[in-house]
């Protein structure tokens, strides 16, 4: 009985905090980015997640996003070309989306 309980409070737990990090999500995300990406799965691009590790604890880590959501390519992840602007974003929407991303993986 003591498991059911622990193993629901900790499911809930996840549950939650998969929900707060969505609901800091900027809204450039979920009307432009959400169409290739996800939080925490690859979908057409990598996954929020999986970016934001490949450059956590780097200094420029919002710098190198901004750069390369702006100028769209692959960097490296041998998948589909992201175009230039993803979704015809503007650049504060890329500023805040390069922002949260780099923040994920702190």
């Amino acid at each position: 009985m003591k498991y059911g309980i622990l193993s629901i409070a900790v499911a809930s737990l996840l549950v939650f905090s998969g929900v707060s990090l969505a609901a800091e999500m900027p809204a450039a995300a979920k009307s432009k980015c959400l169409t290739c990406h996800a939080l925490d799965r690859k979908v057409v691009g990598p996954s929020f997640m999986d970016i934001s590790k490949k450059y956590k604890g780097d200094p420029d880590a919002v710098a190198k996003l901004v750069a390369n959501i702006t100028k769209g390519g692959t960097f490296g992840w041998k998948i589909t070309s992201m175009p230039p602007r993803g979704m015809g974003a503007n650049d504060a929407q890329i500023k805040a989306m390069a922002e949260y991303i780099a923040g994920l993986a702190k």
